[in-house]
């Protein structure tokens, strides 16, 4: 599935290039192929659509360009299409979160979306473990003190939508760097053995080669991470046109998730993470903190 979204965002990203390059807006490109200004602008989005292959033709002629251009795009669109037709073999055409959708906000499926085709993920933390990090009882206990009345087998969804999630450390190929606030340590949403088992998680899964935990401690002074919420910056491979896919930052909001890709905005947080490198313990440092912690817990 991740090839198959990171191929629909590099599609999107070339044909709304063409679009405006065209001075078309996109309600007269939907009037064109005889379909809604949703469904144009989803598909430059990198959403699913159900638009046909002479449909994606009809458009790409509509937006004009040279014969190059316009071959690139068809290329691409097949490209598309072959990864679609693989999802389907495989029994993977729809996306894993989607028998889970009665169990966030309309918004989440967006972020689900991203983090599943980026390749490499910076998450700055200032008090809860990362969700991809998070064992099942820490998890638990987190999402009973938002919603205490949730019910048992709601509960088991959404710990088995995070299972989901967390499938993709496994993955050599997406690198997950995280930067934890010691506060995160020292906070107990839930019991201190549960604690302790998830502070020698932390341990654990920060020693995988494509995954790197950090902790910035208390008194190392002024930092940005200080001043800015907790966040999580994605980035994606290049899609087949060669373009790379504009990073993206997600903030947190409680009930309302919030991602931007504006350029200066991403930059700001770019700043704030090398900052926050700077800082840091090192992992050993980091390792040696978070077992003492966890000894702690386990009294």
């Amino acid at each position: 599935m991740a090839g198959t979204t990171v191929a629909r965002m590099d599609f999107g990203a070339f044909v709304q290039a063409m679009r405006k390059a065209a001075g078309k807006v996109p309600l007269a490109a939907a009037k064109h192929i005889d379909t809604s200004r949703q469904t144009i602008m989803r598909l430059e989005e990198g959403w699913p659509t159900r638009l046909s292959t002479p449909q994606i033709e009809q458009l790409i002629e509509f937006y004009g360009g040279d014969r190059d251009q316009r071959a690139e795009a068809i290329r691409l669109w097949e490209v598309l299409r072959s990864h679609e037709r693989a999802d389907q073999a495989q029994g993977n055409s729809k996306s894993y979160w989607q028998p889970y959708s009665d169990q966030f906000v309309s918004q989440f499926p967006h972020y689900l979306r991203l983090e599943s085709a980026a390749n490499a993920m910076v998450s700055h933390q200032l008090v809860l473990v990362p969700g991809l990090l998070q064992i099942p009882e820490y998890r638990r206990a987190v999402i009973l003190i938002d919603e205490p009345n949730l019910s048992p087998v709601d509960t088991e969804r959404r710990l088995e939508l995070m299972a989901h999630r967390q499938s993709r450390l496994s993955e050599a190929e997406f690198r997950v760097e995280v930067l934890l606030s010691e506060a995160v340590l020292r906070h107990q949403p839930a019991s201190p053995a549960v604690m302790a088992d998830q502070l020698r998680w932390l341990v654990e899964v920060g020693e995988q080669t494509n995954i790197s935990v950090r902790v910035v401690p208390f008194g190392v002074g002024p930092h940005r991470g200080l001043i800015v919420q907790s966040f999580t910056l994605l980035e994606f491979p290049r899609g087949a046109s060669g373009l790379t896919v504009p990073p993206v930052v997600y903030l947190d909001v409680v009930n309302a998730p919030m991602t931007t890709e504006r350029a200066d905005v991403v930059d700001q947080y770019r700043q704030a993470i090398t900052q926050l490198r700077a800082v840091a313990l090192t992992e050993k440092d980091t390792r040696d903190l978070v077992n003492r912690v966890a000894k702690e817990y386990a009294g």
